[in-house]
């Protein structure tokens, strides 16, 4: 499945620019301006929206108690990418 993320504002360690990102099979393939857009590719319109390549957001709670609750991710549900 291939992925293009156009007009976003790309964020990496160093630098903030206008760019899309192309994925293919899960898979970075290309960062730049105007890329072409490949045929069947599913475009998504980041217009005024941060990207950032490649960045993970490993905050989670598994089976924290709160205020009487306890929240239903475990391990394998907190940690599954999607």
């Amino acid at each position: 499945m291939s992925i293009i993320i156009k007009n976003g504002t790309v964020l990496t360690a160093s630098q903030s620019y206008q760019a899309d990102v192309y994925c293919d099979d899960g898979v970075i393939k290309a960062i730049g301006k105007d890329l072409d857009i490949p045929s069947g590719a599913e475009v998504i319109d980041a217009s005024g929206q941060l990207v950032m390549p490649g960045g993970i957001d490993p905050h989670t709670h598994m089976q924290l108690p709160f205020m009487g609750t306890v929240a239903s991710e475990d391990f394998f549900t907190g940690t599954a990418a999607g």
